[in-house]
C-alpha cells in the first residue's frame, strides 16, 4: 500500500495551486494523508475527487467550512498498522514523549503545523512523521512532501521529496 503524506498546503495564501509533482503522485497513492492547514475547501474537494482514499484533519488556519467537514484527529488501520493524523503536536522538545503518551494505541502519527519535515521514533515505538509543506517552505531550504509504503504490518520506504523552488 503506497501512502502520500502532505500537510500545510495553505492554498491560495502561499501558492495558487498544488505543485505538479505532488499532483502526479495522487494516482500512484492508495491513501493520501493530509495533516491540516488546507485554508481553502477547493483543495479538500480536489483531493477527495482524485484520491482513492483520503484521511485528513483540519489545522489551526482552517475555518468553519473545513472544520465542519474534517475531524481534529483522524484514525485509520492501514495494512496492519494503526495510524493517527493530527495537525499540531506542540514544540519539538519532548514531542516523542508527549505524542506517545497522548496516542499510546498508535503505530504511526502523521502531523503538520511546523512546515519542518520530521521522522523520528519514540521509545514506545511510535513513528512520528511530518511531511513539511509542499507550498510554504518557511525557514526550510525546500518545500516538501512524503511518500511511504505499508506492507505486512510494516512501514518502509519513507521518503522525503523536495520540490523545486517556484519562480
Amino acid at each position: 500500500m503506497r501512502l502520500l503524506l502532505v500537510s500545510d498546503t495553505h492554498l491560495p495564501k502561499r501558492a495558487k495551486v498544488l505543485p505538479p509533482q505532488l499532483l502526479d503522485e495522487l494516482p500512484r497513492a492508495d491513501v493520501v494523508v493530509h495533516a491540516g492547514d488546507w485554508v481553502d475547501t477547493a483543495t479538500l474537494d480536489l483531493l477527495e475527487d482524485r484520491a482513492r482514499r483520503l484521511i485528513a484533519v483540519y489545522g489551526n488556519n482552517d475555518g468553519p467550512g473545513l472544520r465542519a467537514r474534517l475531524p481534529e484527529v483522524a484514525y485509520a488501520e492501514l495494512g496492519g498498522l494503526r495510524f493517527g493524523v493530527v495537525h499540531e503536536t506542540g514544540p519539538a522538545q519532548g514531542r516523542e514523549r508527549r505524542c506517545a503518551a497522548r496516542f499510546p494505541e498508535l503505530d504511526v502519527l502523521v502531523f503538520g503545523h511546523s512546515h519542518i519535515p520530521w521522522d523520528t521514533t519514540a521509545d514506545t515505538g511510535l513513528r512520528l512523521l511530518n511531511p513539511g509543506s509542499p507550498t510554504d517552505r518557511r525557514r526550510q531550504p525546500h518545500c516538501t512532501y512524503m511518500t511511504a509504503r505499508v506492507a505486512d504490518g510494516r512501514l518502509d520506504e519513507v521518503t522525503l521529496h523536495r520540490l523545486p523552488r517556484r519562480t
